[in-house]
């Protein structure tokens, strides 16, 4: 399973502070995974349609939910945004927090899921 962090806390109060903060400042916005598969209010037609005729199994989560899930068993040695691989035993780096930065749109990271893909 793929699991997906955004850099953004859960919550309908935080999610409206993420929409403001996509259309003042753009460019200072904390989460690029957001904002790739996220327009200001939600989810990208392109996005949507891989996520839910992809047959890999996906999870997202906030930054807050998956400090909170995974605490105890994985301590919080990660950054965010991040794409993780859950195997059951242990969490892997799928996509580094540095490669989802530095992406420029939805279709950059389907082509690196799918490629990733054929590799497990």
């Amino acid at each position: 399973m793929l699991l997906f962090v955004y850099n953004a806390n859960s919550g309908k109060i935080n999610g409206y502070l993420d929409a403001l903060h996509k259309v003042v400042s753009p460019k200072t916005y904390a989460c690029n995974l957001c904002d790739i598969t996220y327009g200001i209010f939600k989810e990208k037609k392109d996005w949507k349609k891989f996520r839910e005729t992809s047959k890999t199994p996906m999870e997202f989560l906030h930054a807050d939910e998956f400090k909170k899930k995974y605490a105890s068993k994985f301590g919080h040695k990660f950054t965010f945004p991040i794409v993780l691989l859950d195997n059951a035993n242990d969490l892997e780096i799928f996509i580094q927090t540095k490669e989802l930065n530095e992406m420029k749109d939805v279709d950059a990271l389907i082509q690196l899921i799918t490629e990733r893909n054929k590799n497990l």
